[in-house]
Parts: C-alpha cells; sequence; structure tokens
C-alpha cells in the first residue's frame, strides 16, 4: 500500500488533468489525499491480521478520498478485509478470492460494467486474468503479472468508450478520446500490488538457498 500510495503521489497532477478533461478535475488531489493518510496510519499499524489491515484502508479511504472514488475503493479494501478477516497469511488463491470479493464490491455500488468507462476497466480485466494464471498454476508473481498486464489493456481501452457513468457520462460523446481517470489509479494499485509481490517473491527466492546452505 506504501507503494501505491508513492504512485498516486507521483501521478497525482496526471490523474487530475485526467479528470479536468472529463470530471470534477479533482481525482489526483482526492486520492493523493487518502493515500497520504493511508500512508501515515500504516506508520503505526501493528495488528497482524489481515482482514483488519484492509478494512482500516477502505475506513480511511471513504473518510479521506472524496466524490465517487472514496465509495469505490473504500469498498474493495472493505471487501477484501471481509474475505480475509482472521487471517495473518493468504495462500495465492485466499489472496485471489479477496480481490475478486473486492472487485466484485466495486462493481456492485457503482453499478458499473465492463465498456461503461470505469474503474471496472481496469479492475475486472485483472480480476479474470489473476484468475486464470492461478488456474494453470502460475505463480502469484507470474499470475500478477498478467493481472497488470489486463489492467494496462483495460485503461488503455477506456480512451475510446463514451462514459456511461458519473459526470463524465454528462459529456456523451465528448467524453470520447479520453482515458478514465478512474481506471488509470486502479492500474496504478494493479501495478504496485504486482511489484511489491514480485520482489518478495524474488526475495524469497534468494534467502532460502542461504537458509539452506
Amino acid at each position: 500500500m506504501l507503494r501505491f500510495a508513492s504512485k498516486i503521489a507521483e501521478n497525482k497532477e496526471m490523474l487530475t488533468a485526467l479528470d479536468a478533461a472529463i470530471g470534477d478535475a479533482d481525482h489526483g488531489i482526492n486520492m493523493a489525499r487518502g493515500m497520504e493518510e493511508v500512508r501515515r496510519r500504516l506508520a503505526t499499524y501493528a495488528d497482524e491480521d489481515l482482514g483488519a489491515f484492509f478494512k482500516t484502508i477502505g475506513m480511511t479511504l471513504l473518510s479521506k478520498v472524496g466524490g465517487a472514488s472514496g465509495p469505490l475503493y473504500g469498498t474493495l479494501f472493505l471487501r477484501m478485509g471481509i474475505a480475509s478477516a482472521g487471517k495473518s497469511e493468504l495462500t495465492d488463491g485466499e489472496f485471489a478470492a479477496a480481490f475478486v470479493a473486492g472487485v466484485d464490491g466495486v462493481r456492485q455500488r457503482g453499478s458499473a460494467r465492463l465498456g461503461d468507462k470505469t474503474m471496472v476497466d481496469a479492475l475486472l480485466p485483472a480480476m479474470v486474468a489473476l484468475q486464470r494464471a492461478l488456474e494453470e498454476h502460475a505463480s502469484l508473481c507470474e499470475a500478477m503479472e498478467a493481472a497488470r498486464q489486463a489492467a494496462e489493456e483495460g485503461m488503455k481501452a477506456t480512451i475510446p468508450m463514451q462514459a456511461s457513468k458519473g459526470r463524465a457520462s454528462y459529456l456523451g460523446p465528448r467524453s470520447i478520446g479520453h482515458q478514465d481517470p478512474g481506471a488509470t489509479s486502479a492500474y496504478l494499485l494493479v501495478l504496485s500490488a504486482t511489484e511489491a509481490i514480485c520482489q518478495a517473491a524474488h526475495s524469497d527466492a534468494i534467502a532460502k538457498p542461504r537458509s539452506t546452505g
């Protein structure tokens, strides 16, 4: 999550510029404010329960991120928290199940479908790619890389779409030709998770031979 907070901060102006074209020009500002508060709270966080961890993130984003993004990102992490309650570690399958629960929560909260030009256009393909890769016995790092690629493709696919949800939908055909800011921040989330998971897997691969030598 700290990696995601950093990426949001680094891309704050880009996200705001994307939102200025089809929205309220505040997506980058709102997300940066919310993730900075997440960073602050995690600095002293000590609970090993992953359910509580995700709940803390979700409640923070609900309270600190304005607009539609706060409830949507809040729901994503709250649902992940429910799915991982009482666990200090997650298997690959449990992680995927938590992500599925989170994405389903976003879809329900926003009544969004693939092609509506929202964050779902990045999250849903990522979810499907993650599940498919794990079913084919890929490592979690490999599965997350597949999810990242799918999220990136989904994000870029919003450019030629006409928005069907949110303020962007008021523009009608004028929303065509612009990348959706929500899909962009959602891609940054998947990218951050992929980098963190693959870095941890690489570190474990290096450490194990040393511990058995």
